[in-house]
């Protein structure tokens, strides 16, 4: 016995282990198949309806906001509005320049611009 016979170990390893690995491939492949099937891009950010809603939700919470408003609350509204304004104007394709701009004038423009584009894409807005 001083050489061992390998092809027969071989051939052994093989017959025992391919009904288990064909059991295994079985029970796999189908997963593995509708995970490379799933299509990864899925809608992104919130509903459209529901950014319309907010919309104009925080558009008249900016409309009742009074001149002795702390200031904090006023820039908070403010924001939060531009920040709607963006993820409205990227979910229907609009181009807007409201992260670009600093607070002021130019600024107000640029809202009434984009709010006036998306009323022309179709978002009810006031």
């Amino acid at each position: 016995m001083a050489s061992a016979p390998w092809g027969n170990v071989a051939l052994f390893a093989g017959v025992a282990l391919a009904p288990s690995a064909l059991c295994w491939a079985v029970l796999h492949i189908p997963r593995l198949v509708r995970r490379l099937r799933r299509d990864p891009v899925g809608p992104q950010g919130l509903p459209i309806e529901q950014l319309a809603a907010d919309l104009r939700r925080v558009h008249r919470v900016l409309a009742l906001i009074r001149p002795g408003t702390p200031y904090a609350r006023r820039a908070g509204v403010r924001q939060a509005y531009d920040v709607l304004l963006a993820q409205a104007c990227a979910a229907v394709g609009v181009v807007h320049r409201l992260d670009e701009l600093p607070e002021g004038v130019d600024r107000d423009i640029e809202r009434l611009r984009v709010e006036e584009a998306l009323r022309q894409e179709g978002l009810a807005i006031p």
